[in-house]
């Protein structure tokens, strides 16, 4: 006789952190409401949520809270899926003719676990050489920023952001490792507190053992002032 356990395949799918896609899974109509409809229509879907765990939502504390989280997901944390609020990335050609590798270190990284909706917080160091162009620094950061932005495995937004950088820097020439603590495995689950994740992703030069080597000895320096 089979002994039901309470758990299925998308419960041993989600604690191991397995992605299915380098691209984020959107539906065909994903953009077929408004910003301001998917508020609507979240703000209920949380009330039915608070009043299922028994919260009275008459409570002056509670009465916000389903607005303020349907607004949160669609403008915040979950912004990064509206292709309208990707940033522009200009390029500008390598006059001062730079042809080593250029290092930005410890971007920030806020994103949300796709598996249980509960935060990613750590760092990103991305590098790139450049073949003739190159971007501002804040683009960089802000690249990192709109992949992180979307329900996430931390695999595949490292994926993302350099694949990003390749086509806006017309390169293969990148790489990004991170460092990030997932509070699904921090808060709940096996609850361990200490443990962070790291993931890359090298393109181009950066496959060459030099190469990678020279990037992860720059993530080390200490650059703190």
């Amino acid at each position: 006789m089979k002994i039901d356990s309470g758990f299925n395949d998308s419960d041993a799918l989600g604690d191991d952190h397995v992605g299915s896609s380098s691209k984020t899974p959107l539906r065909a109509d994903a953009f077929k409401l408004s910003d301001s409809e998917k508020i609507d229509s979240i703000k209920g879907d949380v009330t039915r949520i608070l009043e299922t765990l028994g919260l009275d939502l008459n409570d002056d504390s509670l009465s916000g809270t389903p607005k303020r989280v349907a607004k949160m997901f669609v403008n915040e944390i979950f912004g990064g899926l509206n292709p309208d609020k990707k940033p522009s990335a200009s390029t500008f050609d390598n006059k001062y003719k730079y042809g080593e590798m250029l290092v930005e270190k410890n971007i920030t990284v806020y994103s949300t676990c796709e598996h249980h909706l509960l935060p990613i917080v750590g760092r990103a160091h991305i590098a790139y050489i450049s073949n003739g162009t190159v971007v501002g620094l804040s683009k960089m950061n802000r690249i990192v920023d709109y992949f992180a932005k979307r329900p996430q495995v931390q695999e595949r937004l490292t994926i993302q952001i350099v694949k990003e950088l390749q086509d806006v820097l017309n390169t293969e020439d990148v790489a990004c490792v991170m460092d990030a603590k997932h509070l699904c495995v921090n808060s709940r689950g096996i609850r361990d507190i200490e443990s962070s994740t790291v993931t890359s992703e090298f393109g181009g030069k950066f496959k060459e053992t030099e190469t990678r080597r020279e990037f992860l000895d720059y993530i080390q320096l200490d650059t703190q002032f």
